[in-house]
């Protein structure tokens, strides 16, 4: 009996838990996500500019306020801003929305260069302290690079590993359609006797 009634309070403990968890994991508040982009340009023999984009979304349910973002990860003896700024405020991001920010770099030196995640700030009204989210981290970055020069016809070796396969496909249709289309000599041929 004692057994039973420890087995029938388990299971309620369990069922409680299983319901209380939905509600416990969508709990308002605003949940951030941002993407961090960088691509390389070479702009003249010993530059390099360095293109930023940081795309921000509110993924959670409730709308963060204050948002600030701020990536001061550059070093100002390595790179010098061209245009732009490393951060930006938002008043507001409500839930389900996003923002984006860029900014443009130049570089000089020659090397390898290990950024940082850009790091956003916000207030949730439910909280007292700011709440801190990161980017996702870039890859290393071979700035002035010694990369070879891209041969005459690359493009074209691109192209065809790349479509190559789907062209052959729609040659080999196409043949066939033409092949079944087409009537052949000797049924021409057949058709021109029995009109005789």
């Amino acid at each position: 009996m004692a057994n039973s009634r420890l087995g029938f309070l388990l299971l309620l403990l369990l069922v409680a838990i299983l319901f209380s968890s939905p509600a416990i994991g969508s709990s308002d508040a605003p949940f951030m996500v941002a993407h961090k982009k960088v691509s390389l340009a070479r702009l003249k023999t010993g530059v390099e500019r360095v293109s930023v984009s940081i795309d921000l979304y509110n993924e959670g349910s409730a709308t963060a306020y204050d948002v600030s973002l701020n990536d001061d990860g550059w070093s100002q003896d390595v790179f010098e801003l061209v245009s732009g700024s490393a951060s930006k405020t938002w008043e507001r991001l409500d839930a389900g929305s996003t923002a984006s920010h860029s900014f443009v770099l130049e570089s000089k030196v020659k090397g390898m260069f290990h950024g940082s995640p850009a790091v956003i700030k916000f207030r949730v009204p439910t909280k007292a302290a700011l709440q801190e989210a990161y980017s996702t981290p870039m890859l290393p970055l071979d700035i002035l690079a010694d990369r070879p020069p891209e041969k005459k016809f690359e493009w074209a070796k691109r192209l065809v590993a790349k479509y190559g396969s789907l062209v052959s496909v729609l040659l080999l249709v196409t043949l066939f359609i033409y092949v079944i289309a087409t009537p052949s000599k000797s049924s021409a041929a057949k058709a021109s006797k029995k009109r005789r």
